[in-house]
């Protein structure tokens, strides 16, 4: 009977939220939507309790949640900054010479402005703004130009600071300065395998333009240009591993380094100002609908039995360690063709947190985990973000940037399974620094 129950649930969850997006209803709403229309049909002396409870306003009032919008604001001004132009002149007589030449400029441009932005699409935007016209007017291969962006733009939700790490830290009630240094090597990791590939891929299609030699004179203005976003990283990196701020207070830091950097770069005004606040507003205003939606379907879940009838079943499967973590991944991978990464995570951690700490893995390593997979479905179609970012610069198909990050995805994939087997890649450095 409860089995018939959970099932009859699970159905009526996936008609409901599927026609509201197919709606056009925001992913937000479609999820406060869904609860409480379960709780209605299922329990429905319940809704009321829920409002009065405070679990909704609860959602969004914890304090590590205040630097969220402000990680945002400070990508908004960078953004604004027009910092592309810059990591582009500044990294290119440098990289210029390696297997896949100018390729590396997705990756290790998307790797800094990672470390101050926290968002994989204002990664993806800012970096390809610049680096696919300029791979594209120098010959490189438009295919691995697109793919290699959709990949690196990943990279902003590994990379400390990131916005994902805050809402799993906040959901999972763990620490986010512990999730941010558990992002370090993993992130900078798999930039290295990105390179890896790019240099092996365009050594053995002998397809990479030929770019003239780079003297000191230029690498030099080259460090010139990277110069205040090294200076950025540098305090926010030192803030963060030396405890000398909160997380907030790292934020803050960062919005007050990034308006310097727009001053420095002759690029500040009051208008632009103005409209990096806005569209900050905007997407703090868009993931906060989400979290209370998600809260009350969550809450909903809870009075339903469905994260405790889950991990029964799933439990009574006898799955390995390696064999849940596996599950998981394709689990999430799929979700990833339908919602948003702060969706996916506080829509499922309820359910999958207990399993994994059941199962014997550390919160923290789960946490760089799910940000991988997250990562994942920033590149998977249709929903795939990245994939529509690179598309607004390019007016290519999804389809034709899908498969250009092909490679890349499968990269992903294989990351998260070495990061299972390697749990240390993500745990050694919060150790170290205890």
């Amino acid at each position: 009977m409860a089995g018939c129950l959970m099932f009859e649930i699970s159905i009526v969850t996936f008609l409901l939220f599927v026609a509201l997006l197919a709606g056009s209803v925001w992913i937000g709403l479609s999820l406060f939507a869904t609860g409480y229309i379960l709780l209605v049909i299922f329990k429905p002396n319940i809704p009321m309790d829920i409002f009065s409870s405070g679990v909704i306003w609860g959602s969004i009032i914890p304090t590590p949640l205040l630097s969220l919008p402000l990680f945002i604001l400070m990508s908004e001004v960078l953004v604004a900054a027009g910092l592309g132009r810059s990591l582009f002149s500044g990294l290119a007589p440098w990289l210029g010479r390696l297997p896949g030449g100018l390729l590396h400029v997705n990756v290790v441009g998307s790797t800094l402005f990672a470390a101050v932005s926290g968002s994989s699409a204002a990664t993806t935007a800012i970096v390809g703004k610049v680096s696919l016209p300029e791979l594209q007017s120098r010959g490189y291969d438009r295919q691995m130009a697109m793919g290699s962006l959709a990949g690196a733009g990943t990279l902003g939700f590994l990379i400390p600071p990131s916005i994902i790490m805050i809402i799993y830290g906040v959901v999972a009630e763990q620490s986010i300065l512990e999730l941010f240094i558990a992002g370090v090597i993993p992130g900078l990791t798999l930039a290295g395998l990105y390179m890896a590939y790019i240099a092996l891929n365009q050594s053995l299609s002998g397809s990479q333009p030929t770019v003239e030699k780079s003297g000191w004179a230029e690498k030099a203005k080259g460090l010139r240009d990277i110069g205040p976003v090294a200076a950025l990283i540098f305090a926010i990196m030192g803030s963060l591993y030396l405890g000398l701020a909160s997380v907030s207070e790292l934020a803050a830091v960062g919005v007050l380094g990034a308006i310097l950097i727009a001053i420095a770069m002759g690029r500040f005004s009051v208008s632009t100002m103005i409209a990096a606040g806005r569209r900050a507003v905007r997407t703090s205003a868009m993931i906060g609908l989400i979290i209370i939606g998600a809260s009350l379907l969550n809450s909903a879940f809870g009075f339903l039995g469905i994260p405790k009838a889950v991990a029964g079943q799933i439990a009574e499967l006898g799955l390995s360690p390696f064999m849940l973590i596996v599950v998981l991944l394709v689990f999430y991978a799929v979700l990833g063709m339908f919602l948003d990464g702060t969706s996916i995570i506080v829509m499922t951690l309820p359910i999958t947190l207990p399993l994994v700490t059941a199962a014997g893995f550390d919160p923290i390593w789960f946490g760089i985990f799910v940000v991988v997979a997250v990562e994942i479905s920033q590149i998977t179609p249709p929903i795939g973000f990245n994939l529509f970012v690179i598309q607004s610069q390019t007016a290519e198909s999804i389809g034709t940037i899908a498969r250009a990050a092909l490679p890349f995805f499968l990269i992903l994939l294989g990351f998260a399974l070495l990061l299972t087997l390697f749990p240390d890649l993500a745990l050694w450095l919060p150790r170290t620094l205890q």
